[in-house]
């Protein structure tokens, strides 16, 4: 007992200034890795290192070629139910018969949508350089179908694609008829596909901004990790809300900016897409067509 009692009384070593001086050495070594990988990554560039740079890049394109197999046998129903139904489609398309009135329906309406989608796209891709589309085409077309509604007092008149002069209904409709949702009716097919596509056209910079944080380049101060996953998980919870309410603000030329973020903070694709398709293909449709 008096040699326990001794050594309990004797000073005891504190190893925290050995600890601390490993600490130190082992956050330089990170740091100087760290380093080295970004002079590294900065100088693995097509001009400087072109044949490193081409190995990468093909090694890189066998690996995600590789992946997509892997996720298109892991869902191998899915794939052979769309083969098989464009193989009917085709078969049905090809082959002469009293169908054919319902497939050249189909086809008509699919290349009315491709076509209004298409030049939603080209509205908002290229980070905001992109041909605004609205006011060369969809805006002239729905005023062409309001003066047409009031001018024929009905809206039944020919489906899309419409001729070059709109055919009134013979009989012409009630005076009275015509209102705002019956208009807001006969465009919506229009609109929602105008949408849609400008939807689409917002992927460009999510995808870039998500490819770019995945490519590892984080930022070295500690105090800006911390701040960076506290707005994380803030980007991650509101994302949602944030990209619907931005997504149907007119006029709107700095969605992008919501893109490259949603990208950056690594949101699911299909919340980020999601909430961009309601915002533009519902709510802001529904607001440009109104005014």
């Amino acid at each position: 007992m008096a040699a326990n009692g001794a050594r309990c009384g004797q000073p005891q070593k504190r190893p925290g200034a050995k600890a601390k001086q490993n600490g130190k050495s082992t956050d330089s070594s990170v740091r100087e890795r760290r380093q080295k990988d970004k002079e590294d990554r900065l100088s693995l560039v097509v001009w400087r290192r072109p044949v490193t740079t081409l190995h990468y890049f093909l090694l890189e394109t066998l690996i995600k070629l590789k992946e997509w197999t892997v996720k298109l046998w892991q869902r191998r129903g899915t794939v052979f139910l769309v083969l098989l139904l464009c193989s009917l489609f085709s078969f049905a398309y090809s082959t002469e018969g009293a169908h054919q009135h319902y497939v050249k329906y189909l086809e008509k309406r699919f290349l009315w949508c491709a076509y209004w989608v298409g030049l939603g796209i080209l509205s908002s891709v290229g980070l905001g350089t992109g041909l605004h589309t609205f006011l060369l085409y969809l805006g002239p077309h729905i005023a062409s179908v309001t003066l047409a509604a009031y001018e024929c007092g009905s809206t039944d008149f020919p489906e899309p694609p419409y001729p070059d002069q709109i055919v009134c209904p013979q009989g012409g409709g009630m005076e009275g008829s015509i209102s705002l949702f019956s208009i807001m009716s006969k465009v919506r097919l229009e609109a929602c596909m105008w949408g849609a596509g400008t939807a689409i056209g917002e992927l460009p910079p999510y995808f870039m901004a998500r490819a770019a944080r995945q490519s590892g380049a984080d930022p070295e101060d500690e105090d800006y990790e911390e701040f960076e996953e506290m707005l994380d998980r803030f980007i991650s919870n509101m994302c949602f809300m944030i990209s619907v309410a931005c997504a149907f603000q007119i006029p709107n030329p700095l969605f992008d900016l919501a893109g490259i973020t949603c990208g950056h903070f690594m949101v699911p694709f299909w919340t980020f897409f999601g909430a961009t398709l309601i915002g533009k293909a519902i709510v802001k449709m529904h607001i440009q067509v109104g005014i």
